[in-house]
């Protein structure tokens, strides 16, 4: 492990003389590939030198055994090394996850569409809920949402919604929530107090860059048409909403939330785009091993992931059976604890393969 955090070592002061010269400093897309390089592999450099550190002293502290002392500084050499031990396993546990093969979309923005699913008009509430849920999750990351386009019921329900999510590693941090997502409460259409269960489903794309899924213009069709509101009554006059088809794989993406066709193309093709790059991803990830899967998993969406019972305040994640009672501050987007644990299994589930 020592060699490999070496070499990273020597990799980032390489990356640094790089950065400091003129031939790539002009060089946008270098410069770009470089500084990108150096920040993914920043942390585990951070960490590898506070470890030499500690390692330094340890030796220090166990050559002052061997001199002549009093038990009293003896005692405290002695206690430094026991506290110098405990903290250089620690960081030999951070970095063998720092060491883990990183997901090349964890530091991506995300795309995330929302549909009520069994359940009617609840369903389309509970999108909604879960739409809200996602936003103040962002906000407190400070991450920015955007929505791309949206079907509204009325009483702040969706069939469905799409919305971007801007902010460094936002993909590392949502992409354990794809999947069915059941609710368990009295909805708000229901007079005589009966709990019902409805569901929603998420999916989560993170967001592809030109370069790194092609899409020829010949393979686009394109339809404009005027966008309309709740019922079918026109709320927009002019051609502004958009539909493109990729033919070679059949996806489709509308969208007219925004009054320029122009803004409404460029969001579309973001999700087009993303589309595609999924469906090539998800294509690999059924090649690959099975046994090999973590328990949290992210392929497939129909698995019902999570359910959130309102009576009970109650959130449980059936992947990694984890059962709290906080659905109220989930609900207003503390998630951290239940992402943080849907990251943990997973890292551990690396770990125990990479020694496998």
């Amino acid at each position: 492990m020592i060699d490999r955090l070496q070499a990273v070592e020597d990799r980032y002061e390489r990356l640094n003389e790089l950065l400091s010269d003129p031939e790539i400093v002009n060089d946008p897309k270098k410069l770009r590939e470089y500084s990108k390089e150096q920040s993914t592999i920043q942390e585990t450099v951070h960490v590898y030198r506070e470890y030499k550190e500690f390692r330094e002293q340890l030796q220090e502290a166990k050559s002052m055994l061997e001199e002549k002392l009093d038990a009293e500084m003896r005692e405290m050499v002695k206690q430094e090394i026991s506290e110098l031990e405990d903290s250089m396993e620690e960081l030999e546990a951070k970095l063998k996850v720092l060491l883990l093969p990183k997901d090349p979309n964890d530091d991506k923005n995300v795309i995330m569409e929302i549909r009520g699913a069994a359940g009617g008009d609840e369903a389309a509430l509970f999108a909604g809920s879960l739409y809200r849920m996602y936003s103040r999750y962002a906000e407190v990351q400070g991450w920015k949402t955007e929505v791309i386009e949206s079907n509204a019921t009325g009483l702040g329900g969706y069939k469905e919604i799409i919305f971007m999510i801007n902010g460094q590693g936002a993909y590392s941090k949502l992409k354990f929530e794809n999947g069915a997502h059941r609710v368990q409460r009295v909805p708000e259409t229901e007079s005589g107090g009966r709990i019902h269960t409805s569901t929603a489903t998420v999916v989560v794309l993170p967001e592809a860059e030109e370069v790194e899924v092609e899409i020829h213009d010949k393979d686009i069709r394109f339809d404009a048409f005027a966008s309309s509101g709740a019922g079918g009554q026109s709320v927009n006059t002019t051609m502004s909403a958009v539909r493109l088809t990729h033919i070679p794989t059949g996806i489709v993406v509308s969208c007219q939330d925004e009054k320029s066709q122009h803004k409404n193309k460029d969001k579309a093709m973001k999700v087009l785009r993303a589309r595609v790059y999924d469906k090539f991803q998800q294509e690999a990830q059924a090649e690959y091993d099975q046994n090999r899967k973590s328990a949290v998993g992210t392929g497939d969406r129909s698995e019902r992931i999570r359910t959130y019972n309102f009576p009970q305040n109650r959130v449980t994640d059936h992947r990694i059976g984890l059962t709290i009672q906080k659905l109220d501050q989930v609900m207003e987007g503390k998630l951290d604890e239940v992402i943080d644990a849907l990251v943990l299994v997973d890292q551990s589930d690396k770990l125990q393969n990479a020694g496998e």
